[in-house]
């Protein structure tokens, strides 16, 4: 798993799951009751939309014209399975603004109408989604139901393009799909109300243990502030530290050793333009910072990406507590549904209301490198799956960076 927002990400006030459930197929339509209008896998094709790709180009993101990011924003508005902010141009704005340079491959229909575009990086002679390893969600913003040719994303020294969540749905990249894996969401629509009548059992029993949980924090520490949207850098950067306490504890890539990652969300926290942003949501206890989540938000949909707590107030259960509170503040922030993102991870199980199929695989014509890649992903498999799990992660980051 190479994405330290899915799987990896610490579960409400528990200790970090690590890695998470090894791979394995599941279907590919959303599997979970109360899904939030407009997040279905199928979207019938509206008339005045673009047709299929003749013509392709790739330039940089900053080379695009209006034109371009006028269609960017018209093709997603049209096609409901793309309201991801993943999915919105001011993600890869921000990514490309960041010093990793963004690339957008651009098809247009016989009419010379834009008709689909996909945010890459390209590494030597590998193409992967704009924002990797944090992107969440991936694929090309393209009209509902069209189709869209990954061999295309081929030539020009280009070899192979590499996905990881890849949002299922997409019938040209059936081929180069090696597993799936869930990805689960919370219908917060009507806020803590409306979500507690669409939560399971275990959702419900959890989200009334954080409301006992903050009358006890508040009678240890303090009282218990909570701010769904915060401008405050001291705790962004608080934030990061126990993020990165978090993976060296249990042995996960640190994602912030990365100094661009680290200026990306801080760019990320300051942006604001009416329907994308960086949203830091933070709890305090008296004096203390408890727990916080920075994510990223597009209209109706908040992305739960960096969650962290300070492990001294652990027994408290601070990110439950804090995730309770961003779900009674939803109806204030105008958000309809939280992503939780990939992974099986204890705290997604019993929180989610649903979830949508996120795919893993590489487009390439070379069939010994696709048979490569399956016979890693099953070594990897196992080991995670092993008693040893732990102890070889270090050998499976070895083993996919010889095999990407």
């Amino acid at each position: 798993m190479t994405s330290p927002s899915r799987g990896e990400a610490a579960p409400p006030g528990a200790a970090p799951a690590g890695y998470g459930a090894a791979d394995g197929a599941g279907p590919p339509e959303r599997a979970a009751a109360g899904a939030p209008a407009g997040h279905g896998r199928d979207g019938p094709a509206e008339a005045g939309l673009p047709g299929p790709p003749v013509t392709w180009r790739t330039v940089p993101f900053d080379a695009l014209g209006g034109e371009e990011l006028d269609a960017w924003h018209r093709l997603r508005a049209a096609n409901p399975i793309l309201d991801s902010p993943y999915f919105h141009p001011g993600f890869a704005a921000a990514v490309h603004a960041t010093g990793r340079p963004v690339q957008v491959v651009v098809g247009r229909d016989r009419d010379g109408r834009v008709c689909a575009l996909l945010p890459c990086h390209r590494e030597r002679s590998l193409l992967r989604p704009a924002g990797w390893p944090g992107a969440d969600f991936q694929g090309p913003v393209v009209a509902p139901g069209a189709e869209f040719p990954p061999l295309r994303l081929l030539g020009g020294g280009v070899r192979a393009f590499a996905f990881d969540h890849l949002l299922d749905g997409h019938p040209g990249f059936e081929p180069y799909v090696e597993s799936r894996r869930v990805s689960p969401y919370l219908d917060v629509s009507g806020g803590l109300t409306g979500y507690l009548g669409r939560a399971s059992r275990s959702g419900r029993d959890n989200m009334a243990q954080a409301r006992r949980r903050t009358a006890k924090a508040e009678r240890l520490h303090g009282p218990v502030r909570f701010v769904a949207a915060s401008l405050d850098e001291a705790c962004l950067e608080r934030l990061i530290e126990l993020k990165r306490r978090q993976y060296a504890a249990t042995g996960v890539r640190d994602h912030f050793a990365d100094p661009r990652h680290v200026a990306l969300l801080a760019r990320l926290l300051h942006t604001r333009d009416g329907s994308f942003g960086g949203v830091l949501s933070t709890l305090h206890a008296g004096p203390h910072l408890i727990a916080a989540h920075f994510g990223i938000r597009a209209e109706k949909v908040l992305h739960w990406w960096f969650p962290a707590y300070d492990p001294a107030f652990g027994a408290l259960a601070p990110g439950w507590i804090l995730l309770r509170e961003l779900v009674a503040a939803a109806p204030a922030l105008g958000i309809e549904r939280i992503d939780l993102g990939r992974g099986e991870d204890e705290y997604k199980r019993r929180a989610k209301t649903g979830e949508t199929w996120v795919c893993q695989g590489l487009v390439t014509r070379n069939p010994a490198r696709r048979a490569l890649r399956r016979a890693r992903n099953s070594v990897i498999s196992a080991a995670k799956s092993s008693a040893f799990g732990p102890r070889l992660r270090g050998a499976v980051r070895r083993l996919r960076a010889l095999t990407r």
